[in-house]
């Protein structure tokens, strides 16, 4: 039961709305019915959200279903332990977390699910195709809106400033469905993002803003196109805004502090305590000391002293954020005496040797 109410809560922390909408009275009824890759780019996009194609998915990533019209039709998923299909329906705003490939009893290729509302493992069967060729190509997963850019861009955008780039957005009409309605907005409007969710498998991240004035409104953007079963070319004319670049714009003052940084940028550190950060797919993940990373990027949070650092862990090549401040005053939520958000305290430039390590441990037994 705890774990269901976990997951319940988990859900709805995705589900943002626009004010002023409302929520009916009625009970709204339930319908059931390769790219290659490139060279990394530099710009926000590029540097903070990784494209992955279904053949490099890791296990642990988190995803949405987000069923469309076609999808209560034809269906997605069937239950592991029955082999039965299961309605979108029912599985509409569940929380899939990737396990892995392989083969059903029928001898079909399937991609592998557990559920962290139910606790339940699912599966979604390839249709006639191995798994080796079908990764590759745009299919994916129907239904699964990818969570790992809805929480990348939750630590990296909450709070900013932006500007429009688009003259149409959206705003919520109804606080239980999905409805909407476009507004017409001016060009260059700026803005402050007020809240993050998840949008649609296309579009899978709900960027909500406010302008000066108060009104809210907001675009569904697709950030790093994992999963959302588009081409490149897709995204031209119509659908541009649905790109991030396409309805918003970065704070200039932002993106010139963000320079003030570039010394930092490809350098080695290693932790001198032990610490928390945001891990690849928006999970806490506690860091030992002598944990050695390579600093990739760093972004500066408006009105802050804060920054959000992008680290590569030497470990296990994964990419890490963890929130730090250059400066030494005011360091809130701090747990070893300003220590855990001062870089300098924090971090220590180079790479840590066994020796050092052993030496370190050698140290701490005598005291």
């Amino acid at each position: 039961m705890m774990a269901m109410m976990g997951g319940a809560m988990a859900q709805q922390s995705y589900i943002v709305k626009t004010k002023g909408v409302k929520k009916t009275t009625e009970e709204v009824s339930q319908k059931e019915a390769a790219d290659n890759e490139t060279e990394e780019p530099k710009d926000f996009v590029g540097a903070n959200f990784k494209h992955y194609k279904l053949c490099d998915w890791e296990k642990g990533m988190r995803f949405m279903v987000i069923p469309e019209k076609y999808d209560y039709v034809v269906g997605a998923f069937r239950d592991a332990e029955t082999h039965k299909d299961v309605g979108c329906g029912k599985m509409r705003h569940k929380i899939m977390v990737y396990q892995g490939h392989g083969k059903n009893k029928d001898r079909e290729s399937i991609v592998n699910f557990k559920c962290e509302d139910d606790g339940k493992n699912y599966y979604y069967p390839i249709p006639n195709s191995e798994f080796d060729d079908y990764c590759y190509t745009k299919g994916g997963v129907p239904t699964l809106a990818f969570l790992g850019d809805v929480d990348k861009a939750r630590t990296l955008l909450m709070g900013a400033t932006l500007y429009t780039t688009a003259t149409s957005y959206c705003v919520d009409t109804d606080y239980d469905s999905d409805g909407f309605q476009e507004v017409s907005v001016p060009l260059n409007k700026k803005t402050k993002v007020v809240a993050i969710g998840v949008g649609t498998r296309k579009f899978p991240v709900k960027i909500i803003v406010e302008d000066e004035e108060g009104n809210q409104f907001f675009q569904n953007v697709a950030i790093s196109k994992t999963n959302c079963g588009m081409r490149d070319e897709e995204f031209g004319m119509t659908n541009r805004k649905h790109t991030f670049y396409g309805s918003f714009r970065l704070d200039d003052k932002k993106v010139s502090d963000a320079h003030k940084y570039d010394h930092y940028i490809g350098q080695k550190y290693y932790t001198q305590y032990a610490t928390k950060m945001t891990g690849p797919t928006g999970e806490s993940v506690s860091m030992p000391k002598n944990s050695q990373f390579t600093i990739k990027k760093i972004m500066p949070i408006d009105n802050s002293p804060y920054v959000n650092m992008t680290l590569k862990s030497a470990k296990d090549g994964f990419e890490y954020t963890k929130r730090v401040s250059f400066t030494n005053t005011q360091v809130t939520g701090d747990i070893d005496g300003r220590r855990e958000d001062y870089f300098d305290y924090l971090f220590k430039k180079g790479v840590v040797t066994v020796r050092q390590k052993v030496v370190k441990k050698m140290q701490r037994k005598r005291r």
